[in-house]
């Protein structure tokens, strides 16, 4: 039948889980992207999605809006969060972390062919949770007559995604389990300093990542533990040998031990990092 072959084509465009988690990698555009990763999680569930393999590019370029101003990380400056301006840049710094992060999942979804169908469920819930918590975020920069892309921003997150695109164990290591760990660390402290500052408002969006994060990094143990069973790697040695080979073995206190606990880290693990922290001790908090 003439033109048959371009029908399957489109039709196979919109129900393939890859070709369509691309799509939402690539649209640059908070609304939009933000808009199909809930289709794409609403056809998932609904059983409309099928996963034959699809082909990959070396190094995909994640969307990101073209008034995003992206720096080196020396290159920002530091601001008080007691002024209006240092808040805001908190905001702003936080919302393009979120952001950063429905880009990786859905490069986790995307990039990562051949694994348990739950692993794809579990991405797209992930990614669906990051645009949630971009909109909250967002909507505090807008409340103050703001919006993202005001501030500069720097491309941490998406340089490790770059860096670990070739391994999804080394992903699962390196940004659940170390760069969003870090998260885990540090936004206990920026809650109270919002709420010394007077924004409770701020500080219970936080209150409200803070929770689904910790199941986020939760999700990045299982399959980092799933992947070393499978390759019959010693998870611990597997996790401090990536953290050496990426990231010169660097760790940062305090540590937030209960909610790393929470997230899947042993107790040897957290011990093993305090032992290479630079900064001050942990904190159970």
């Amino acid at each position: 039948m003439p033109g048959s072959g371009a029908a399957t084509a489109a039709r196979d465009s919109k129900t393939n889980l890859f070709r369509r988690a691309g799509e939402c990698l690539r649209v640059a555009s908070p609304e939009r992207k933000i808009e199909l990763v809930g289709r794409l999680c609403a056809d998932w569930h609904e059983g409309r999605l099928t996963m034959e393999t699809v082909s990959l590019e070396d190094v995909i370029e994640a969307g990101m809006p073209e008034r995003v101003q992206l720096v080196h990380p020396r290159h920002l400056r530091r601001r008080s969060i007691a002024t209006d301006e240092g808040r805001l840049a908190l905001i702003h710094a936080v919302a393009h972390i979120e952001f950063n992060a429905i880009n990786l999942a859905c490069d986790a979804v995307f990039r990562f062919q051949g694994m348990p169908a739950d692993f794809y469920r579990d991405w797209l819930g992930v990614a669906r949770e990051e645009g949630e918590h971009f909109n909250l975020l967002r909507a505090r920069l807008r409340a103050a007559g703001r919006d993202y892309g005001d501030f500069p921003a720097h491309s941490g997150l998406w340089d490790m995604a770059r860096r670990t695109a070739h391994d999804l164990l080394a992903r699962m290591a390196m940004v659940p389990r170390m760069l969003e760990a870090r998260g885990l660390d540090v936004t206990p402290r920026m809650i109270s300093r919002l709420r010394t500052a007077g924004d409770q408002e701020t500080a219970d969006v936080l209150e409200v990542i803070l929770r689904d994060e910790v199941g986020h990094v939760r999700l990045g143990s299982y399959w980092f533990h799933y992947l070393c069973e499978r390759r019959g790697a010693d998870p611990e040695e597997a996790y401090f040998n990536l953290l050496d080979r990426y990231l010169a073995g660097e760790v940062i206190c305090p540590l937030h031990v209960r909610a790393r606990i929470e997230a899947g880290f042993s107790p040897a693990e957290i011990a093993r990092l305090e032992r290479r922290c630079r900064g001050r001790g942990s904190t159970g908090q």
